[in-house]
């Protein structure tokens, strides 16, 4: 299989030498263990765990990649990114929205982010703020701790997600993967509002991107029996973003079918082919995320129910739709994708795009937290499940 490094990679640097410079760190932030779990399932695409048993979120984090120490790159990452949300370093201010106001500071009450059983908060309340940069309008905004911290020990005015939560060799590389994960919740949040036949005309044949290493991954998966259908969930954004459906290749045929039996994955990506990979590979990591059975957040239910019907009608699909234009060229670095993911969401009417730096002052490695009030959140315990762009599509639907 191919080599991650350069056409599949937007990392500044090889795994290895990320691995290399972060290992101090994983016992400060607590990790025990890491794990390669690849071998447990028979499909063979790498998958890393690892745990972090004091944790104040999730305790096992897994990372998937093309290759061995891609994957394994990826799950450490993960858990650092974690760490650095639940144990945050950050500067903390208190006061109400109108002092800081009052002082000509710019802030956000990320009143979309409340959670359920709260009112979004009144000017006068007093409450923690950190500081953040917003990337459309170029200025430094206050955003509510609570909105970025992620700690569930603890009650919180705000809903608690990572969400939007990346790590990076960069600060720059942090913020890309984060509001690339923000772009894939609002597509795949939209794309889930269409109707079964809208969905349908969705259907892609993974051998039209055309490229070598996703042509390797399906080709593996068949060989160890199973189908996949893979969706194009690129909104109007038109950053190309996908998802997959993944299913024993008797599927079909059986008279029942567990719902752990089919797993999903999705991807968001300028270039459309590294949106499939990422979408494939994640499908392939949901299956070892149940056959291991120690993600905390993975409830006993979800092992006994069976599929729906609604999936297995998008299992017996054919592809007829078209695959995604790419939004950048393929050679563009980090900087020169990450300005027009932001040129295109300036054009979208996205107002404000906010970093947080989780971790400030460390210099091995970068945490962001992206925060995008005008895209649409994943479900979720918040008090709105829906925003603007979500609402308008319902309507168009009465």
């Amino acid at each position: 299989m191919a080599s991650s490094e350069h056409t599949y990679s937007d990392r500044t640097c090889r795994p290895e030498e990320t691995l290399a410079r972060v290992a101090p760190a994983l016992a400060e932030h607590g990790v025990t263990r890491l794990a390669k779990v690849t071998g447990l399932d028979c499909i063979g695409i790498p998958v890393w765990n690892v745990m972090r048993p004091n944790a104040r979120s999730l305790s096992v984090h897994q990372g998937k990649g093309i290759t061995d120490i891609d994957a394994k790159a990826s799950a450490v990452m993960e858990a650092l990114e974690r760490a650095c949300a639940e144990r945050s370093s950050l500067f903390v201010r208190t006061a109400s929205a109108e002092e800081l106001v009052g002082e000509g500071r710019l802030c956000d009450t990320l009143d979309d982010l409340v959670a359920i059983g709260h009112q979004p908060l009144d000017s006068g309340c007093r409450l923690e703020w950190v500081e953040g940069q917003d990337l459309i309008g170029g200025r430094s905004i206050w955003v509510p701790l609570e909105a970025v911290r992620l700690d569930f020990t603890r009650s919180s005015h705000f809903w608690q997600s990572s969400d939007g939560l990346a790590s990076g060799n960069t600060d720059r590389e942090a913020i890309f993967h984060g509001l690339l994960e923000r772009i894939e919740r609002d597509a795949d949040t939209l794309w889930s509002l269409e109707r079964f036949e809208r969905q349908a005309a969705t259907c892609v044949s993974s051998a039209d991107l055309g490229d070598p290493v996703v042509t390797a991954l399906v080709d593996r998966i068949e060989r160890a029996g199973f189908m996949l259908r893979l969706f194009d969930m690129t909104s109007d954004l038109g950053v190309p973003t996908f998802s997959v459906l993944l299913a024993p290749a008797e599927a079909l045929s059986r008279r029942s079918l567990r719902y752990i039996d089919m797993t999903m994955g999705s991807g968001t990506h300028p270039i459309a082919y590294r949106a499939a990979l990422r979408a494939i590979t994640e499908a392939v990591q949901s299956r070892l995320t149940l056959i291991t059975g120690t993600r905390d957040d993975v409830e006993d239910d979800v092992y006994e129910s069976e599929a729906s019907e609604f999936l297995l009608r998008k299992l017996r699909l054919k592809p007829q739709g078209r695959i995604p234009a790419d939004l950048t060229l393929p050679g563009d670095g980090v900087e020169a994708m990450l300005a027009r993911l932001l040129e295109v969401l300036r054009d979208h009417g996205i107002g404000r795009v906010i970093a947080v730096r989780m971790n400030p002052g460390e210099e091995r490695f970068s945490v962001m937290k992206m925060i995008v009030s005008g895209l649409e959140h994943p479900e979720g315990r918040r008090q709105r499940r829906f925003g603007a762009r979500a609402l308008s599509r319902l309507l168009v639907f009465r």
